[in-house]
């Protein structure tokens, strides 16, 4: 897969912001919202899979729906920032089901995590039994989710 970014014309940011909101589209109604026959607009789907552009293909899940009723963002110290040390975080973090995201941050923070979890017990039972106890870990401030007022997937195609 390639990490620069291939030149897209209106058509390619049409399909793209298209399967973006839309992933089951059928490849006939994407041509034809794209103004294309079928072939050529699999074709670009495909140059823009190998481009890079489109990552992968999944299903929004509820997470309410799942028994997921809280999502929790951890703020996380590390006590070194030697990159052996980041890398060994993360590569733990990956591991860790309940955590659906992790960034790297810049100032004080070392990373931010989005964590989901059936109830307040079971995020505090995982987060005093698996994230507090993660070598090198510092320390690890939490915010609990009362609302979600936007959550869009992707990035804005233009």
């Amino acid at each position: 897969m390639k990490t620069s970014s291939p030149a897209l014309d209106d058509i390619d940011r049409l399909i793209l912001s298209t399967l973006q909101d839309e992933g089951r589209i059928t490849n006939v109604e994407l041509a034809r919202r794209a103004g294309l026959t079928a072939p050529p607009c699999l074709r670009r789907v495909r140059a823009l899979e190998e481009a890079g552009a489109i990552e992968s293909y999944h299903a929004k899940l509820n997470p309410r729906a799942l028994g997921y009723g809280i999502t929790v963002f951890a703020m996380v110290s590390l006590k070194s920032q030697a990159e052996d040390d980041l890398r060994s975080f993360e590569q733990h973090i990956t591991t860790l089901s309940l955590v659906r995201e992790c960034h790297m941050l810049n100032g004080e923070i070392d990373f931010i995590l989005k964590i989901v979890a059936r109830d307040l017990q079971h995020f505090q039972d995982f987060l005093t039994s698996s994230l507090t106890t993660i070598p090198n870990v510092e320390s690890v401030k939490t915010s609990l989710t009362i609302r979600t007022s936007k959550a869009l997937p992707g990035v804005p195609v233009d």
